[in-house]
């Protein structure tokens, strides 16, 4: 993605059925509320039937490689829940920490267990509907936009990265390994040889 002054919230990903394509509504609503604003929508698998506003940039596919030069680019990063993780919930995506590790604040749909990643407010701002997209890029200084990407990023560095999710594996293994060998439940569940 070429270098370019820097742009409103961008949107990786695709857009669904469900509640995710609601939430897709978060970026197009503001768009189109907002014809001053400039928004950026990447990823294939957006229908052919969206029309999208004069000032929402199209990117059909961003490889991997240019995903952090995408993130750096943007003030905020619009996060939207796939449905089948809203429902499932705790199911947070690699966009999300994608986005925080680059120490672009991020606004997202809210979906269960979301606090648990990052503390609403301080990391991660929260949109319901356009109205509070909009209020989120217009209202929050400067400062705070940054700080807001500083504390997400500091967070995922803390927590969640691969070498966080590698301990947490090799822990879980460890546990239903003695839980085999005694018999014990974990989680609930009894495992067994």
């Amino acid at each position: 993605m070429p270098a370019r002054a820097r742009l409103g919230p961008g949107l990786p990903g695709h857009l669904q059925r469900g509640p995710a394509a609601h939430a897709a509504r978060l970026l197009l609503d503001a768009a189109l509320q907002w014809k001053a604003g400039r928004f950026v929508v990447a990823g294939p698998q957006y229908p052919a039937v969206v029309r999208w506003p004069s000032n929402v940039e199209r990117v059909a596919h961003l490889p991997p490689p240019a995903h952090a030069d995408f993130y750096r680019a943007q003030r905020f990063s619009l996060y939207v829940t796939r449905a089948d993780r809203v429902l499932a919930g705790y199911s947070p995506g690699v966009r999300l920490f994608e986005a925080a590790a680059c120490g672009v604040p991020i606004i997202s749909d809210v979906w269960n267990g979301l606090e648990s990643v990052f503390v609403p407010g301080e990391e991660i701002l929260l949109a319901r509907t356009a109205k509070d997209v909009l209020g989120h890029l217009r209202e929050l200084s400067e400062a705070d936009r940054l700080a807001l990407g500083a504390k997400a990023r500091a967070r995922v560095l803390a927590e969640h990265t691969e070498a966080h999710r590698a301990l947490a594996v090799e822990e879980y293994a460890r546990e239903a390994s003695r839980a085999s060998a005694t018999g014990t439940p974990v989680d609930g569940f009894i495992v067994q040889r």
